[in-house]
């Protein structure tokens, strides 16, 4: 049987997802949010980033979606450069940003109106994708609540939609920042099923962004262990648990193991960073 947490070098495959020695400093004379950060997720692949606060994991989403441009370095997706925002990302974020004047459905289909084919199909196909809309809500739950407005689902309910908003117009790649940070314990491990099932289901490249830990080794196939600012990748652990995975699994002691050993390296980073300040400080003077 495979160790549940290896640091074994994998099989060569062409990467879906590739950042090359890149860096970002936010203005000329700015912070440096993350420095020479190498990263490879292949395709079909679920990633994982964590860190301490303010590491640059949320400018790393950035990064790879093309709404920032590094400082240096270079950001391939799908084997181009990344040189603006992308079309074949969906997100999802800690608040599911529902438009309250529009029901779960009419939220949900809002990508369609945007993306290309799909804007130039909707019209004439309407029907059709209400169906798939109405199939997606479905395999979250949320069957019967497509006319519901916003105010009237849960926190957990508006998570879901969320979701799938972000997966109606079939990303190649679906970036979730912190999704079910703001939920409750019990909920949001319900979701963590959800989003199995769905990337069982439809195997796009995903990467999660998050503090929680256990969030991060349930889901992930890698996980990326970045530093405290500016964030660099100080580990990198394939999770070798069978899937599909249940949240019996969170209780059992090899688990427990994969989780202690991250937190341990995120803490050891950060001590080791706070450490290094009064040194550049003093430099600086």
């Amino acid at each position: 049987m495979l160790s549940p947490l290896s640091n074994r070098p994998e099989p060569a495959a062409t990467p879906f997802v590739e950042l090359d020695s890149v860096s970002l400093r936010y203005g000329e004379n700015g912070t440096l949010a993350i420095e020479r950060v190498d990263l490879a997720i292949r395709p079909g692949e679920f990633a994982t980033v964590v860190g301490p606060s303010g590491c640059g994991k949320s400018t790393l989403m950035k990064l790879v979606t093309g709404l920032l441009p590094p400082t240096s370095g270079a950001v391939r997706v799908a084997g181009n450069n990344v040189n603006g925002p992308l079309k074949i990302v969906g997100m999802a974020f800690q608040n599911p940003t529902l438009l309250p004047w529009r029901n779960t459905l009419a939220n949900t289909m809002l990508p369609l109106e945007i993306v290309q084919p799909h804007r130039s199909r909707l019209q004439r196909h309407k029907q059709e994708y209400v169906a798939q809309a109405q199939q997606l809500l479905a395999s979250v739950g949320l069957e019967g609540f497509d006319q519901k407005q916003p105010w009237m689902l849960s926190g957990g309910m508006q998570q879901r939609a969320s979701l799938c908003r972000a997966l109606i117009h079939q990303p190649e790649l679906l970036m979730l920042d912190e999704p079910f940070a703001a939920l409750d314990a019990f909920t949001r491990e319900e979701l963590w099923c959800v989003l199995q099932d769905l990337w069982l289901e439809r195997k796009f490249t995903c990467i999660l962004v998050t503090h929680d830990l256990r969030e991060a080794a349930f889901l992930a196939d890698v996980i990326f262990v970045m530093s405290a600012r500016p964030g660099r990748i100080v580990a990198v652990h394939r999770i070798d648990l069978p899937r599909p995975r249940t949240l019996d699994l969170t209780y059992e002691p090899h688990f427990v193991e994969i989780v202690h050993k991250i937190r341990t390296e995120i803490a050891q980073a950060r001590n080791e960073n706070r450490a290094a300040a009064p040194v550049i400080a003093r430099a600086a003077s």
